[in-house]
């Protein structure tokens, strides 16, 4: 069974980089792996300073334990100012190769307007750097605040069809190089 991390990049109480994210837990769960998210929401993470050591602040093992024993990720993020949330970007400066190389991740942009690929394109740049396995599925949500229901469901069916296929290409190509790597 392979295990997948999702973290999501924003700090709003009702994110629908959150919502996004859990849509796609679900799916990569319903493919028989396992899953956890880390809520950057109920960490403590300081900025990263670019040193190794962060005493005091507990979240950051706890991410980078986490994040290294993952076989995949999951990463969403809001689009901001035409990128990703700093918040997520802080995450990933946290971590090193150590906890990044050779997993396999999927990404997830959301934006309050038109849908485009700025935030994917530097995830997948940043991935890339750590020598992580950006899957070619990606999913960016133009006008998210219409995208999903009440209940955290998505309402557009081409949109969920893209979620299976985005789950199934994930858990498919972390099963095959978690045993090559």
């Amino acid at each position: 069974m392979v295990k997948i991390v999702g973290i999501g990049g924003s700090l709003r109480p009702e994110a629908s980089s959150y919502q996004a994210l859990a849509v796609a837990i679900q799916r990569v769960q319903a493919l028989g792996a396992s899953t956890e998210i880390l809520d950057l929401r109920q960490m403590q993470l300081p900025f990263c300073t670019g040193g190794d050591e962060y005493p005091g602040y507990p979240d950051v093992i706890r991410l980078r334990e986490t994040v290294q024993q993952a076989d995949g990720l999951i990463l969403a993020t809001p689009e901001y100012h035409g990128g990703m949330s700093g918040v997520l970007k802080n995450a990933l400066d946290l971590m090193s190769f150590d906890q990044l190389s050779g997993k396999v991740t999927g990404l997830i942009s959301v934006l309050g307007g038109p849908s485009n690929s700025n935030a994917l394109n530097d995830l997948r740049l940043t991935m890339r750097w750590v020598h992580g396995w950006v899957i070619p599925e990606q999913i960016a949500i133009g006008q998210s605040w219409k995208a999903f229901g009440e209940d955290g469901k998505l309402l557009d069916e081409k949109l969920s069809q893209r979620f299976d296929q985005f789950a199934e290409s994930l858990v498919e190509h972390t099963r095959k190089l978690r045993d090559v790597i």
